[in-house]
């Protein structure tokens, strides 16, 4: 039916006396008819505005958020939890020499754990997988140690590197290969670190891998 303007002049809940609608500490709520709800705009004044109906509001509820942070009501629609938070750090506590298995995939593996939100860092292989499709936040800062080889760092994506960093000082006893950078990334991406040049039989102690998800996409 059409929007009409009650005797009076004013606007309020629909006849019948039935309460205002209230909001719902939970995701979705439904102004299927949105006249019921207080401080509802005035029905059209020109042709270009839609025709606001008298009516109820309607109100769906759903707790369970899905693995990507989404939340889907019963009626199928699905809008985006704020509360999914992603980030990590990763540390290199100890000075050993590479392992085996470091010599042989060149990748850079860290011991300690800092931040894992959402637990998406494993660290035994030191890859981070992306839970979601979203524009990512890395950096990292590889140390040498009493090491004059040039060394060069690379983050992998997918197996690809994105960007390095170098360290070549041979005056120092500690030098940081160092970068940054944002990243587009679907569901199950993979970063992680690989030594593409030279080597770290110093040891990388204070070595640090971070990252975040920045949004969601």
């Amino acid at each position: 039916m059409a929007g009409r303007r009650p005797a009076g002049g004013r606007w309020g809940a629909p006849s019948g006396g039935s309460p205002p609608c209230r909001a719902a500490p939970l995701a979705l709520l439904l102004c299927l008819l949105p006249a019921a709800c207080p401080g509802a705009a005035p029905p059209a004044l020109n042709d270009t505005e839609p025709i606001v109906l008298e009516g109820k509001c309607l109100v769906v509820c759903d707790s369970s958020p899905s693995a990507d942070g989404a939340i889907t009501s019963s009626l199928g629609i699905s809008v985006r939890s704020g509360s999914a938070k992603v980030a990590f750090s990763a540390t290199r506590s100890t000075n050993h020499e590479p392992s085996e298995m470091s010599n042989r995939t060149m990748t850079i593996y860290f011991d300690q754990v800092l931040v894992n939100i959402g637990n998406h860092f494993d660290l035994a292989s030191s890859i981070f997988v992306a839970p979601r499709k979203g524009i990512y936040s890395f950096s990292f800062h590889v140390v040498k140690v009493y090491n004059r080889q040039t060394i060069q760092v690379s983050l992998m994506q997918n197996g690809y590197p994105v960007i390095s960093a170098f360290a070549g000082d041979q005056d120092v006893t500690r030098e940081a290969a160092s970068n940054g950078v944002l990243l587009l990334m679907e569901r199950e991406d993979k970063v992680h670190l690989k030594l593409e040049r030279g080597n770290l039989m110093g040891g990388w102690k204070y070595s640090t891998f971070s990252g975040f998800l920045v949004f969601p996409l």
